[in-house]
């Protein structure tokens, strides 16, 4: 009489061939390259690369694409929109729908001398032109930056 009792069950046995997960061709398919030993398939992206243009001597112009230019505003479209003492920022200007969000996000703004200007404003956060600098401060405004 055997008293002594196994407590957990025989390994399932490896498989080899059609019954099995990695048999015959141990998941290579069948025939060519890719089923050899030693395959190493050459990358066919570094091809790709190899064709595209060097594009030498771009110098200063190659980060264009990525520069956000500053919205532009006259200072007649100011006169039109505000009162005398009126605090001006690319919000409040972007509030009043004068300028639009560009990717997402309420742009810088440039205040050109377009046009004339009779009350004071201050101008906030926007660059200014020289023009446009000389007329607010002769109206009796002021421009922060």
């Amino acid at each position: 009489m055997n008293l002594l009792q196994r407590t957990t069950a025989n390994k399932k046995a490896k498989t080899v061939g059609r019954g099995s997960k990695r048999g015959k061709t141990s998941g290579r398919g069948t025939k060519g390259q890719a089923s050899r030993a030693g395959n190493k398939k050459r990358p066919e992206l570094r091809d790709r690369i190899k064709k595209l243009p060097k594009l030498r001597g771009r110098g200063k112009n190659m980060n264009k694409a990525f520069r956000i230019d500053a919205t532009v505003i006259n200072l007649s479209t100011i006169a039109k929109a505000f009162e005398a003492g009126t605090r001006i920022t690319p919000s409040v200007l972007f509030d009043k729908g004068l300028i639009r969000r560009t990717g997402g996000k309420i742009p810088a703004v440039k205040i050109l001398g377009g046009g004339e200007l009779a009350y004071a404003v201050t101008v906030h956060d926007c660059e200014v032109s020289e023009t446009a600098k000389t007329k607010i401060e002769a109206a009796g405004g002021t421009v922060k930056a």
